[in-house]
């Protein structure tokens, strides 16, 4: 059974830092592309960033490139998001995802950032 569990959300004023990480079980890990994604209230999953399997060539919504980083960790079977100058439409659920298509069937609980003064 895929199970993905993410931790590390918060709350944080705008330009602060988050870490997201997200624990993998039940799969390969190390063979799958992965994805964070996010939902903020009332709107749409939109896809935020990814990470290939192979390479490890990453992938970032233009509004998030050069303050979030993807990474992943193929022994502790744990993918990352490091979230630097926060913005307030940064809020959201984000969710870790198995490969680079948003397949919300797997996901976890998520967890909440908000960013707010």
């Amino acid at each position: 059974e895929v199970r993905l569990v993410e931790s590390g959300g918060g709350l944080v004023q705008p330009g602060g830092s988050l870490r997201l990480s997200c624990a993998a079980s039940g799969f390969r890990f190390s063979s799958y592309d992965m994805s964070w994604v996010r939902q903020a209230p009332g709107k749409g999953v939109e896809w935020v960033s990814g990470i290939v399997s192979g390479d490890g060539s990453t992938f970032y919504k233009e509004s998030v490139r050069g303050r979030f980083t993807i990474s992943r960790d193929n022994v502790k079977n744990t993918l990352y998001l490091q979230m630097n100058s926060l913005k307030t439409e940064d809020t959201a659920v984000y969710y870790c995802n198995r490969g680079l298509v948003i397949d919300s069937s797997e996901w976890g609980q998520g967890t909440q950032v908000t960013v707010s003064s």
